[in-house]
């Protein structure tokens, strides 16, 4: 006598799973979301807004009281020159945070458990991280303009910082582009220390210490090392920058890169170490 026997289908790979990856997501956000730490680092960016207002206000009143000769000398009067370089360093310690803050409490083992797929993992706070970072950026970026046109009304180029919003535009838009790689960065760097102090030490290191030693350097080989750091690169993204040394395309290579080797070097120590 034969016998039948039933097989059933085979079922997709965790890592292409599409609603395991949604679902993941999912949770990512709510862990991101509920961590009081995002309401600390998403304040300060706002405290440093309104810090950039502050500056942009005393540098107006400072233009409108100096000589037509040292008005020329003058720069744009634009919050975002403040506000940008912390608004880096925020978001990439709170990337970083998404990842450490789980090794810290030991969260992970629970996560990694829930989740096997370490590859989706990461994936999905990937995707959390880059909305976040870039619902952020296109806020701050155009509430710097806009307070930056208040403060300045309609008083001339220099301290006028633009003359209209589609002069501005390509700025804004690398500013977003910086702050969503530098997002991915310190997310990276999270994956790859493993602990919160020694991911902020990175993230300082490369975005404050850095631009500062390389000035130590011989002048060609500093000017090429500068030219290529996260502070540097949105303005010859935006092809705005004085004296550029890499071209538009160059400069989103390079910011895609930082964001690349990050998630890659975090993506292969994750699938190697134990939690």
């Amino acid at each position: 006598m034969s016998t039948i026997t039933a097989t059933r289908p085979a079922a997709p790979p965790a890592e292409v799973n599409t609603s395991g990856l949604a679902r993941t997501i999912a949770s990512e956000w709510v862990k991101l979301r509920s961590v009081r730490s995002t309401h600390m680092y998403l304040g300060a960016i706002v405290l440093a807004v309104a810090l950039g207002g502050l500056v942009a206000y005393l540098m107006t009143a400072d233009w409108d009281a100096s000589p037509a000769e040292e008005q020329a000398m003058f720069g744009g009067a634009d919050p975002a020159q403040l506000a940008f370089p912390i608004a880096q360093f925020c978001l990439a310690a709170l990337a970083a945070l998404a990842m450490t803050s789980e090794y810290a409490t030991g969260m992970i083992r629970t996560s990694l458990t829930a989740v096997p797929a370490r590859g989706r993992m990461l994936l999905s706070k990937a995707v959390v991280v880059t909305v976040v970072t870039a619902v952020t950026g296109l806020a701050l970026t155009l509430v710097c303009f806009f307070l930056g046109a208040a403060i300045t009304g309609d008083r001339p180029a220099p301290i006028r910082a633009w003359e209209s919003f589609g002069d501005a535009l390509p700025t804004l838009l690398s500013h977003s582009a910086a702050l969503v790689s530098m997002a991915l960065v310190g997310l990276g760097l999270g994956a790859i220390l493993r602990a919160t102090a020694g991911a902020l030490v990175a993230i300082t290191g490369l975005l404050f210490v850095v631009p500062i030693a390389v000035q130590f350097l011989p002048r060609e080989l500093g000017m090429k090392i500068f030219a290529t750091l996260p502070i540097e690169l949105p303005g010859q993204l935006a092809g705005t920058a004085s004296d550029p040394v890499y071209s538009q395309p160059a400069a989103a290579g390079i910011l895609a890169l930082y964001a690349a080797v990050a998630l890659t070097a975090g993506w292969l120590l994750l699938r190697r170490r134990d939690a």
